[in-house]
């Protein structure tokens, strides 16, 4: 992608997503010219991360963590990568959760940015997103604690494209002409 002859996307314009690889996130943190970095987080705890990301039943949050920050110490001045929380109605998003979260990442010495993200509702799953005020509340615990927090606004919902929405959809019934 960022070769001169391809696409020459310049990596620190991509930001590679993931709910957790840890093999794939230290072999990231080896390449010198290297894409942002973007850990799906969704839960404080294994027990919750379990349920909600199956991934984290082979590289639980210790292991993750671990291999955050082995990513964040190869960062360059200024560079930051982020944790995605995305915000589910009395699932994920307690005054209690927000302090688990914030203990997590401080025990770990991480200082990445958080990202906190309403959940856009799509049939058949069956969250809803946390109410503005929850995730207001959610946002400054985690400030108070020292975690830098922000929330990302939805976009997309209106036409059922937002993240989460598209692979919840079913697949189109196609009718054939036979």
């Amino acid at each position: 992608m960022a070769h001169p002859q391809g696409l020459f996307i310049v990596p620190h314009r991509v930001t590679v997503s993931t709910a957790g690889v840890v093999p794939r996130i230290r072999e990231l943190a080896a390449i010198p010219d290297r894409p942002n970095l973007a850990i799906s987080l969704a839960a404080p705890t294994d027990e919750l991360r379990n349920e909600l990301m199956p991934i984290n039943k082979k590289w639980p949050l210790e292991e993750l963590l671990a291999a955050c920050k082995e990513f964040e110490q190869t960062l360059k001045a200024g560079e930051r990568f982020t944790f995605e929380y995305v915000m589910l109605d009395g699932v994920n998003d307690s005054d209690e959760q927000a302090r688990q979260l914030a203990n997590l990442l401080n025990r770990h010495d991480l200082h990445a940015k958080v990202n906190l993200i309403p959940h856009n509702p799509a049939d058949p799953l069956p969250y809803q997103p946390s109410p503005a005020t929850r995730v207001d509340m959610f946002k400054s615990i985690l400030e108070s604690k020292g975690v830098h927090a922000f929330v990302r606004k939805p976009r997309g919902r209106d036409i059922f494209a937002a993240c989460g929405q598209l692979a919840a959809m079913t697949p189109p019934v196609v009718l054939s002409a036979s």
